[in-house]
């Protein structure tokens, strides 16, 4: 495996480790984030759980859309990244012959879960919120598991979201458009440690 004259791992070289990684025995989930390679926490039951309770809210709100789990996103238009969000709302069938890493074309939200490990705080709420935005998703959901809160993130600039709504497990809050859900985060309290 090869890299830069200047020892930067490049996009395409990433791409061919994470290729790899998912051939062997004990399967890697890898991301690369802000210019930096990171391994992403299998899911657990509840993680699981929740991305399935949020599907089936999304497909409810209009069954030409679905949220695909763990689907590869080229993220990022600076420092040229790849992301595997939870979930990726678009319509359904959008990333049909796009192979492991897709555009980020056409995707309405994209949405993490926190895992318990060490770099949850740096990755999901500081490191990806910026990639997201920098793409031009138009919505980033966060379901925090840790502080019991769901943070909706919307209106990108380019840079940043310039809207964050947050609220504690058992309130309402709206998915603003283009996803236009109004979501009840009262199950969210069944799943958490």
């Amino acid at each position: 495996m090869a890299v830069t004259d200047e020892g930067v791992l490049t996009q395409e070289v990433f791409e061919d480790l994470a290729r790899h990684a998912i051939r062997a025995e004990e399967a890697l989930r890898l991301e690369f984030v802000n210019g930096k390679m990171g391994v992403k926490a299998v899911p657990d039951g509840d993680h699981g759980r929740i991305i399935e309770w949020l599907t089936r809210q999304c497909m409810q709100a209009d069954p030409g859309r679905w949220l695909y789990a763990e689907q590869g996103l080229r993220i990022e238009t600076y420092r040229r990244g790849n992301a595997r969000p939870d979930g990726a709302l678009a319509r359904s069938g959008a990333f049909v012959g796009q192979g492991e890493w897709a555009s980020p074309d056409g995707v309405l939200m994209v949405v993490e879960v926190t895992s318990y490990d060490e770099d949850t705080d740096r990755r999901d709420r500081i490191e990806k919120p910026r990639a997201y935005a920098e793409t031009g998703i138009p919505v980033y959901l966060l379901i925090d598991r840790d502080a019991c809160e769901v943070k909706v993130h919307s209106q990108p600039d380019g840079v940043r979201y310039e809207q964050v709504v947050t609220v504690p497990y058992g309130k309402t809050v709206e998915l603003p458009d283009p996803v236009g859900i109004e979501l009840d985060t009262e199950p969210l309290k069944n799943w958490v440690r």
